[in-house]
């Protein structure tokens, strides 16, 4: 009996269990608390270390940084029963640390913030930090954690298939097909994560939605196949052998859309079928999906039968298939039936199935009929703003020739929306594309106007109005095809100043010949503010300034250009050469090509073979500046002239574009080029014969004459931006000044501040 009683009262039992929360609180709190310290001390190294914030910036990195309010009140909340701070809120924090950075795994920081969160990286915590990742689109981030984590020590030998699963889908979601086979592939390199039928429908889906169909097509064999070598392999009876399912087929037909290889189809089918598989709704609608990109129109139709006729259900994707199928062989009417035929099923109709209808409507010039099928898109939940829908059906209407059409959308999308940018821009095609400059010019100034802002509209989209590039762009075309080349200068400075550039790839034409019409300024601005974003210019800019330098004599220039084009991408054969002095036959005159020779026979050139093509060209129209004809292979060494220092742009350090290549480059290796050269020179012999016979006695011909007074005749506004060319200069002078892009640009800029009527004077106001 007394030993029991000795047992009951074994330790304390007068001492309350809040005395013991509170040992344990003190024992876990023996920190210095700092009251002795002299606050004076602390202030001074502050103020030292604030002063020179780069020296002891190690002492102050905040790159994990605590957020406010984890410790508010930790003495009042405090639990001795819960004294680690909950995982869903560290793995929030980390979710949330990483978005807002661009660590990579190499990072001291990432692996400072991996190891000083406390988490001990469970398959459960793994699962929850790459899947909140992949919600906030960090993909990056969940490569990094995945393999900071199951690359360390101490969880090397615990990875798990399930986690690189779930990384697969979050590459998958975000489109990183090569990424996700690249996880793939390290997966079957180890049989601890080696894939199972989850990893392969997320990899194979992801392939499929990218048109990788080679890769697809190796995964599917892979799946059949056991691995000749892998790491960790302890069973030996192990037999990861899988059979492709219908999931995996699906996504090989979705792979053969973009690569168009409707023979896959029949393929695929024929796998199912000795797979005792059946086909579904979307193996349907995808085959249907690849014939209508092929252009296999009756097959589209043929698989719509065995849909109906298998019992799957019909989805709207389908039929929306079906009415771009009618619209491409130009059977409308069968396309209307289409629709109301989903409608009398029962179908529930998505707003893509209306706008393929209506677009095939405007593109046959129906658009009355296709303004019902907008009010029935109107009652849909849809995730296109009725913009959009519009501006589509404008198009269209374009597309096939109905330029009224497209002018009675405009007006009646007007009544349903505010027009946006895309409208806009939409209308500016069919404007300049049909000679009605003054209609997009008036468009154009009121989308200039001032901007009410982006306008809520359906779904989560806004609209807005404010010029963009291909805003400026068109208003560029449709000005140069009507010959308003003020008009052109005008929205070319607007474009400047609103610091956008044009795309030489596909508009250097424009500026070319706006430089032909006596805008030599607007071409020289693009040319140097290409050059200052390190690419190289367009050739024809270089042979439109190198012809604009020859007309005025400015030979300097030229041979510095010439010299230049040594360092592009590009060779100029012989031919390329003549057809440019044959185009331009009526701004070029004798003395001026015989100028130019005449400077680059006296400098020391080398023997680049533009240079050497073009002194074989000027040779024979000019005759030869030396005792000797030179053979065409023989390298160009004219005497150094030291008195000449001509300036050559700077083109070696300048990206280089290899699709910039000319397939003409090598001409000039070719052999018998002289013969060519003679017959090919014929008309501009001729023209140096007249030349000769009725402008013996003058210096410059009655065309150069005339081209130097147009050049005086140039805008005031040319004048006082310093944007004209001499042509009064010292033959003699080293170098052409010419401002640069950002000088011309501020020039602009400064007046237009000034004036606010700059640029509207005579421009904008025609």
């Amino acid at each position: 009996m007394n030993a029991k009683n000795d047992e009951r009262i074994v330790g304390k039992p007068w001492e309350r269990i809040e005395k013991l929360k509170l040992q344990e609180f003190l024992s876990e709190n023996k920190v210095y608390s700092g009251d002795k310290l002299n606050s004076e001390h602390l202030w001074e190294l502050s103020d030292i270390i604030e002063s020179e914030r780069d020296k002891f910036s190690w002492l102050l990195d905040n790159d994990v940084e605590i957020k406010q309010g984890w410790f508010d009140n930790e003495r009042d909340n405090w639990d001795y029963r819960q004294r680690r701070r909950g995982e869903a809120e560290i793995i929030r924090f980390i979710i949330d640390r990483l978005s807002g950075t661009e660590l990579s795994v190499k990072d001291y920081k990432f692996s400072k913030l991996m190891k000083h969160s406390g988490l001990q990286y469970t398959e459960e915590q793994m699962l929850r930090l790459v899947e909140g990742l992949g919600e906030k689109g960090q993909w990056r981030h969940a490569l990094s954690v995945v393999h900071w984590v199951y690359n360390s020590k101490e969880h090397r030998r615990s990875k798990s298939r399930f986690v690189y699963t779930k990384l697969l889908a979050v590459l998958g979601k975000a489109r990183r097909p090569r990424e996700a086979l690249q996880v793939f592939n390290l997966m079957r390199g180890d049989a601890h994560i080696y894939p199972d039928i989850a990893a392969y429908h997320s990899v194979a889906v992801t392939l499929g939605q990218a048109g990788l169909l080679k890769e697809l097509i190796n995964i599917i064999d892979c799946m059949k196949q056991k691995p000749e070598k892998i790491k960790y392999m302890r069973r030996k009876n192990w037999d990861p052998v899988l059979q492709p399912d219908l999931v995996v087929y699906n996504a090989v037909l979705n792979a053969c859309v973009p690569s168009r290889q409707w023979r896959g189809v029949f393929w695929v089918f024929e796998q199912l079928r000795k797979n005792g598989l059946k086909p579904n709704g979307p193996s349907y609608g995808l085959a249907m999906e690849v014939m209508l990109q092929s252009g296999k129109y009756d097959l589209v139709h043929e698989f719509f039968g065995k849909m109906k006729r298998s019992g799957e259900a019909l989805k709207a994707l389908s039929y929306k298939v079906l009415v771009k199928s009618f619209w491409e062989e130009g059977r409308v009417n069968e396309a209307i039936q289409a629709v109301r035929e989903m409608e009398q099923r029962g179908v529930v109709g998505s707003a893509s199935v209306y706008y393929e209808l209506a677009c095939c409507l405007c593109y046959h010039g129906m658009w009355k009929e296709a303004f019902l099928e907008i009010e029935k898109l109107k009652m849909l939940r849809h995730t296109r703003p009725l913009a959009v829908t519009f501006t589509g059906i404008i198009l269209s209407s374009m597309d096939g020739g109905h330029i009224d059409g497209c002018i009675c959308i405009y007006e009646h999308s007007k009544k349903h929306c505010e027009p946006d940018i895309g409208i806009i821009n939409a209308m500016l095609k069919v404007y300049g594309k049909n000679d009605m400059f003054y209609k997009a010019k008036e468009l154009f100034e009121w989308a200039k106007t001032e901007d009410p802002g982006p306008q809520p509209s359906q779904g989560n989209f806004s609209s807005s109005r404010s010029p963009d590039a291909y805003t400026y762009t068109s208003m560029l075309e449709s000005s140069a095809c009507s010959l308003q080349w003020e008009y052109f200068e005008y929205v070319y400075k607007e474009m400047a100043l609103a610091g956008y550039q044009l795309d030489q790839s596909r508009h250097a034409y424009l500026l070319v010949e706006a430089s032909k019409a006596g805008k030599v300024h607007l071409l020289e601005h693009a040319f140097d503010a290409i050059l200052e974003v390190g690419q190289i210019p367009h050739q024809s800019f270089f042979f439109e300034i190198l012809c604009q330098a020859t007309c005025q004599h400015d030979h300097e220039r030229a041979v510095a250009l010439i010299k230049s084009m040594v360092h592009a991408p590009f060779q100029v054969s012989k031919q390329q050469w003549i057809n440019l002095f044959n185009s331009n036959d009526e701004r070029i005159s004798h003395s001026s090509l015989r100028g130019l020779l005449d400077v680059l026979c006296s400098q020391n050139l080398g023997s680049d073979a533009t240079i050497v093509n073009l002194c074989r060209v000027l040779e024979s129209l000019c005759g030869s500046c030396t005792s000797r004809v030179l053979s065409i292979d023989e390298p160009v060494n004219f005497a150094t002239d030291a008195s000449t220092n001509t300036d050559e742009f700077n083109l070696q350090h300048v990206q280089v574009d290899q699709g910039d290549l000319s397939d003409e480059a090598c001409d000039e290796r070719e052999k018998g080029g002289d013969r060519e050269l003679v017959s090919d020179l014929s008309h501009l012999r001729h023209r140096k014969d007249e030349w000769i016979r009725t402008n013996i006695t003058s210096e410059l011909s009655d065309e150069e004459l005339a081209f130097d007074d147009q050049f005086d005749c140039l805008d005031d506004i040319d004048d006082q931006l310093g944007l004209r060319m001499s042509s009064d200069e010292d033959d003699n002078s080293c170098e052409t000044k010419v401002p640069s892009a950002d000088e011309i640009l501020k020039t602009w800029e400064d007046m237009r501040k000034k004036d606010a009527r700059f640029f509207n004077f005579k421009l904008g106001q025609m």
